[in-house]
């Protein structure tokens, strides 16, 4: 069992996540994001990479992880800026040590695997950590990190959440294998499965993987099982390939409530407690609407940067259109 202080932790993180979550929806159904994948019913996959990793080691996002960032005490905005539409990454990845979110799937897990291996080259004990949802793993990027991983023996952990869904597409026609992480096994690399809503077991499991992974261990694949509550983003109807029965029946297994009850009973929650917390999560909330209905200002002439150290003349051509226009 992790430390009660973890626990407590992590009932404010998620509840200060799920409010942040709610408030991005809202922002999106508003015209203000461009789009915005939830990750209600998610947050103890989402909230655990910030209280296991140290400061030194890298976490590598995807889309849907927008409440594991601010968890690691990411600028809210910052984290919005991919989803606003304004830039590649509004945070600095080296600052943060946090990859940028990314969109396609398990693109970044070869990106995790040869940092976690750089890293050790220069002597460092740095682990990286990759989040994944169950239709990266239907995806050749993800074994042909998973085989590099385990090849090289590095200091890095894959974590899938299998929400059961990739958009529309549900876990049993993306794989037949009994469990995702049987394709760890099958790759020589310590595999685990975790109920995704106990947050409790996840820092456990989490917590285990990755300082074994920094003491010389090599990759481990976690497998955390939870639910998608919302649609796969603000764009979807969820309603046309899922039962609503099937929602209901994973909203009783809410990870807030199950913690919030387990804490309570060790005394560690009171009434008083939780409307401060909820308090702190609205106050939250009401600074990143703020933050959002400022208009961005944006320079098209920075669509060049970074794209080659010393520009094309076609680059160079482009730019100065643009700049003319």
């Amino acid at each position: 069992m992790p430390p009660e202080a973890a626990l407590v932790a992590a009932y404010r993180a998620m509840v200060l996540g799920r409010r942040f979550d709610e408030q991005a929806d809202a922002l999106a159904r508003q015209g203000r994001l461009a789009v915005y994948p939830s990750s209600l019913g998610q947050e103890a996959f989402q909230v655990a990479p910030a209280l296991v990793l140290r400061a030194g080691d890298w976490l590598f996002p995807t889309y849907r992880d927008s409440v594991a960032l601010i968890s690691r005490g990411i600028d809210p905005a910052g984290v919005l800026t991919l989803l606003r539409g304004d830039w590649h990454s509004g945070y600095d990845p080296m600052a943060w040590r946090t990859a940028p979110q990314c969109t396609p799937l398990a693109t970044h897990a070869a990106h995790a695997v040869g940092l976690a291996h750089a890293e050790r080259l220069k002597g460092a004990d740095t682990v990286a950590l990759a989040l994944l949802g169950d239709g990266a793993t239907s995806e050749g990027d993800f074994h042909e990190a998973l085989n590099l991983a385990g090849v090289l023996h590095a200091p890095v952990v894959f974590l899938v959440q299998n929400n059961g869904y990739a958009i529309s597409v549900p876990l049993c026609a993306q794989t037949a294998a009994p469990s995702l992480g049987y394709k760890g096994i099958g790759y020589g690399v310590r595999a685990e499965r975790v109920d995704g809503n106990d947050v409790a077991a996840v820092l456990a499991v989490l917590a285990a993987a990755v300082e074994d992974a920094r003491a010389g261990g090599g990759l481990w694949l976690v497998e955390a099982h939870t639910y998608r509550i919302g649609p796969h983003t603000s764009a979807d109807d969820p309603s046309r390939y899922r039962p609503a029965e099937e929602v209901e029946q994973w909203r009783a297994r809410d990870p807030i409530d199950r913690l919030s009850r387990r804490l309570r009973d060790r005394g560690l929650l009171d009434d008083k407690t939780a409307a401060a917390v909820a308090a702190d999560a609205e106050a939250f909330a009401a600074a990143v609407r703020e933050q959002l209905a400022q208009a961005p200002r944006l320079d098209p002439g920075s669509l060049f940067d970074h794209v080659f150290h010393t520009p094309t003349p076609q680059l160079a051509a482009a730019r100065a259109e643009i700049d003319g226009a």
